[in-house]
C-alpha cells in the first residue's frame, strides 16, 4: 500500500513540474521510451532466467541438488545445526545456496521461502535463530556467477558482461562475513 503512495506521488509531481515548466511533451515521450525499454529488458531478461531456472530444475531432478546438500554439509552443520537434522530442510537450504552461488535471485527466492517454512515448523510463529541467521545468510548470498546482473549488462549492450566478476566476488563475501559476524553478535546480545 504504501508503494502505491510513492508512485503515485512520483507520478503526480511529475506531471505538475512538467506541466508548470512547460516540459509536458517531453515527459510524456519520456515515459513512453522508458516503457518500451523496460518491456525489451523484460524479453532479454526472460531467457536468461528460463535457462538458469532450468539448469536449477536439471540439477534437481538428477540428484545434484543432494550431492550439494552433502558438499554443503559441514559448513551448515556448524551454521545451521537444526537444519541439518531433517533431509528435506537440508535440500532447500542447499537448492537455495546454489542458486544464490550461481546468481539467480529469482530462482532463489521460491527455495529460499520453502526453506524458511520448513525451517519455521514448530517455531510457534516466533522466528528461531536459525531462521534469522538463513535469511542473513540467503539475503547477503556468495555469488560466484552472476548470471542476472551479467543477462542485464548484456541486455543492455555491455561487451563483456562477466568482467564484474572480482567485484561481485569480493562484495559479495564481504556482505557474507558482515552478516554473518552480525548475526551471530545479536544472538549473544539478544539472549542476555
Amino acid at each position: 500500500m504504501a508503494m502505491t503512495w510513492v508512485w503515485t506521488g512520483m507520478v503526480a509531481l511529475s506531471l505538475v513540474f512538467g506541466a508548470a515548466t512547460g516540459n509536458l511533451a517531453a515527459l510524456g515521450a519520456a515515459a513512453l521510451e522508458g516503457a518500451r525499454g523496460a518491456v525489451e529488458l523484460c524479453v532479454s531478461m526472460a531467457g536468461v532466467l528460463c535457462l538458469w531456472t532450468g539448469v536449477m530444475e536439471v540439477l534437481s531432478q538428477s540428484g545434484l541438488t543432494a550431492y550439494l546438500a552433502g558438499a554443503f554439509r559441514p559448513l551448515l552443520r556448524r551454521l545451521l545445526p537444526n537444519a541439518c537434522r531433517d533431509p528435506e530442510t537440508l535440500s532447500a537450504v542447499s537448492a537455495n545456496i546454489s542458486a544464490n552461488l550461481l546468481g539467480l535471485g529469482n530462482a532463489a527466492t521460491p527455495l529460499g521461502i520453502r526453506a524458511a517454512r520448513l525451517m519455521s515448523r514448530g517455531g510457534g510463529g516466533a522466528a528461531s535463530d536459525e531462521l534469522c541467521l538463513f535469511v542473513t545468510l540467503n539475503t547477503a548470498s556468495i555469488q560466484l556467477l552472476p548470471t542476472t546482473v551479467a543477462g542485464v549488462r548484456a541486455a543492455l549492450g555491455c561487451q563483456d558482461p562477466f568482467d564484474i566478476l572480482p567485484a561481485v566476488w569480493l562484495s559479495s563475501a564481504a556482505s557474507v562475513t558482515a552478516g554473518l559476524l552480525t548475526a551471530r553478535l545479536l544472538m549473544r546480545v539478544w539472549r542476555d
